[in-house]
């Protein structure tokens, strides 16, 4: 079963894009929630990540990973390739 990420992210946001990227070139699928123009969407992101005020903010299977620097921190250790082969 493949795992379920969502990515919190705003219109041209650099760290967005470089996320995104990063998901993209390991060919998995995630959701994309841009909290732009909608507040709902931001408080629910500060809902589920308490303290996160910057995008895009990165859940894995529900867990909060945090911002691109995160992500790109994990992939670069090798911990998300094996974090995203968990549930496949």
């Amino acid at each position: 079963m493949a795992k379920k990420i969502e990515i919190y992210t705003k219109f041209t946001c650099s760290f967005c894009v470089r996320a995104k990227r990063l998901f993209d070139s390991k060919g998995v699928q995630y959701t994309e929630y841009d909290v732009t123009m909608d507040a709902a969407k931001r408080q629910e992101m500060v809902d589920r990540a308490p303290g996160a005020r910057t995008v895009p903010q990165i859940f894995i299977d529900g867990a909060a990973i945090g911002g691109s620097d995160d992500l790109a921190e994990l992939d670069t250790s090798g911990k998300l390739d094996a974090l995203l082969a968990t549930a496949t």
